[in-house]
């Protein structure tokens, strides 16, 4: 550099930072910061300290200070707070930090605190999706941490109808064992039939579902996402009968003229053959006779439901 040129990263060095050593510590005895403007969703959580348990130690270390050594084994942590709460909760009992001893200011330990939390680099995306897709281990792309919406894969999707909004959305795939496949489709299917507009789901009902995978895994003791959310439509399956409350007032009557699944109704979503083939031919001498619309069977329903709550003659079992 000629002495003219002027260095670009120059700056004031009369004040330098004590030099960091690495350190083992009780991860339970350190202190945490009073307020950390640094948080972590509960699902980001939970993947931290299942990958430390994996690792069976930390792979990026807190950075933790002390004034005068005194306190040793309680020092404050400046960055980590996070890291430091996933080991305890993975159940290590010794953490490597990296120590800073010596006086610093208070203005000083805030700088350290936020520029740990803020200085970051970008990444390249097309190296990034090239190093991702070379992950071919579900675990594995999981632990990385990173999502379709890191990748930018939401560029694929349709979203014709708010596409001029700014909305922030998360895509999640969900892989399924042949066995599960047929029973979820047959689930989602159900789920989506009344339906003929798109909706976005608020960003709560994404940590909701998130919450129940992570509670529905924890309750049966499964590890994989897509066995977690059958987990999750077993227990919806067991509970059709609460789908009532979307359509039923607190008098019996309806509070939409929408169209309802038969299993919000029922409360399960088959009944036996012989009931089926009983009911099939009375809608059909129905149609036949005029009393109901083509394709309408329940009307036959209705009207038999209708006179009933008449005073009329209930069925025989």
């Amino acid at each position: 550099m000629s002495e003219t040129e002027q260095d670009p990263y120059a700056e004031d060095t009369s004040d330098p930072l004590p030099k960091p050593v690495v350190v083992q510590r009780d991860p339970r005895l350190l202190k945490r910061l009073d307020i950390n403007a640094r948080f972590m969703r509960k699902e980001q959580f939970d993947r931290l300290v299942r990958n430390i348990r994996r690792d069976g130690c930390l792979t990026s270390l807190p950075l933790i200070w002390s004034e005068d050594g005194s306190d040793e084994g309680q020092e404050l942590i400046l960055s980590g707070n996070h890291r430091a709460d996933a080991s305890v909760a993975a159940g290590l009992e010794e953490i490597g930090c990296m120590l800073i001893t010596g006086p610093i200011s208070q203005a000083r330990r805030l700088g350290l605190q936020l520029s740990h939390n803020a200085i970051a680099g970008e990444d390249d995306m097309a190296t990034l999706a090239m190093l991702y897709e070379q992950i071919d281990d579900l675990d594995w792309r999981e632990y990385s941490g990173l999502d379709d919406k890191t990748l930018e894969l939401m560029a694929e999707v349709n979203l014709e109808g708010i596409s001029e909004a700014n909305l922030d959305f998360q895509t999640v795939q969900l892989v399924f064992l042949p066995p599960e496949l047929a029973a979820a489709k047959e689930a989602f299917a159900e789920a989506k039939a009344p339906a003929d507009e798109r909706w976005a789901a608020a960003y709560g009902d994404y940590d909701r579902l998130i919450d129940a995978l992570n509670d529905s895994s924890g309750a049966h003791n499964v590890g994989n996402l897509a066995a977690s959310l059958g987990v999750v439509l077993s227990v919806f399956e067991n509970h059709l009968e609460d789908l009532a409350e979307g359509f039923l007032g607190p008098e019996g009557e309806a509070l939409h003229s929408g169209r309802v699944g038969w299993s919000a109704v029922f409360g399960q979503r088959v009944i036996p053959a012989k009931s089926a083939a009983v009911i099939t031919a009375a809608v059909q001498k129905a149609v036949r006779e005029g009393q109901v619309d083509k394709g309408a069977g329940w009307q036959l329903i209705e009207q038999l439901a209708s006179e009933y709550l008449d005073g009329g003659k209930a069925p025989a079992a």
